[in-house]
């Protein structure tokens, strides 16, 4: 169960690699997520919110606010609790900051990442601080460029390159579109478009190169949502459904009752 948590917070801290990708939310858009693992049903609940940050002298930003953690039974074998927060600039599309933090079985971890695009450098912060060389593109994390991939009306057949980064290492992904799928889902039934990241322009590493698969179904709707995710593991699979969601604050759109 340990891995499943801990990559879900992996997932869910975090691009076109030669274009400024959609921004994956919009000001006051929220995603709320039961996790289902195994045997266990409501293992775990993400929490997902993005707000508009506007300070003097700063260009305005969006932050996406991620939040995991494990619930009932679950809970009893894993406590787990992780945090994250993506910070992007509003007028470039930049990820310009990432902060994430966790606790699992007493023992705390939490790190942060600045990024420098004028040198193409990010500061890497946890016990120690180290300089990281920034590839040219639009790196962020995983799950923000699942959730941006709602935005750019893929077919079944159609790639597309993203710039991932896992820790201190950035991965080059290619996010293919596999086929569609009807789902029954707590929100009501949905006609979906399956997403499925892969590593093909080096060789994998991470939890790709153990063989571990993730998918995202976007519904195919006048507003595109990321209505599942599942990871898939030698041992097992987690499965995480949207079962909330708030429109942003310009809209007044609302899911199916």
């Amino acid at each position: 169960m340990k891995p499943f948590f801990i990559v879900l917070s992996l997932l869910f801290t975090g691009a076109a690699v030669h274009a400024a990708p959609p921004l994956a939310l919009k000001d006051g858009e929220a995603l709320e997520y039961k996790v289902d693992w195994a045997v266990l049903p409501g293992a775990g609940l993400i929490n997902i919110h993005a707000k508009k940050i506007t300070k003097l002298n700063e260009a305005p930003s969006l932050s996406i606010l991620t939040e995991t953690s494990t619930r009932n039974l679950a809970r009893t074998f894993l406590k787990f609790d992780a945090k994250s927060e993506s910070i992007f600039d509003l007028a470039s599309g930049h990820l310009m900051y990432v902060s994430e933090s966790s606790y699992a079985r007493g023992r705390s971890r939490s790190h942060s990442v600045t990024f420098s695009y004028k040198d193409h450098t990010a500061l890497y912060k946890d016990d120690v601080s180290q300089t990281l060389h920034v590839p040219e593109g639009f790196p962020t994390d995983l799950i923000t460029c699942l959730l941006s991939t709602r935005n750019l009306n893929m077919r079944p057949g159609q790639t597309h390159d993203a710039l991932v980064l896992f820790g201190t290492e950035f991965y080059d992904l290619t996010i293919h579109a596999i086929g569609y799928e009807e789902l029954e889902t707590p929100l009501g039934a949905y006609r979906t478009l399956i997403l499925e990241p892969r590593m093909e322009h080096s060789p994998p590493k991470g939890m790709f190169k153990k063989g571990t698969t993730v998918r995202v179904w976007i519904s195919q709707d006048s507003n595109p949502l990321p209505i599942r995710f599942r990871v898939d593991f030698k041992f097992g699979a987690g499965l995480a459904n949207l079962v909330r969601y708030t429109p942003p604050h310009s809209t007044t759109t609302s899911l199916k009752p």
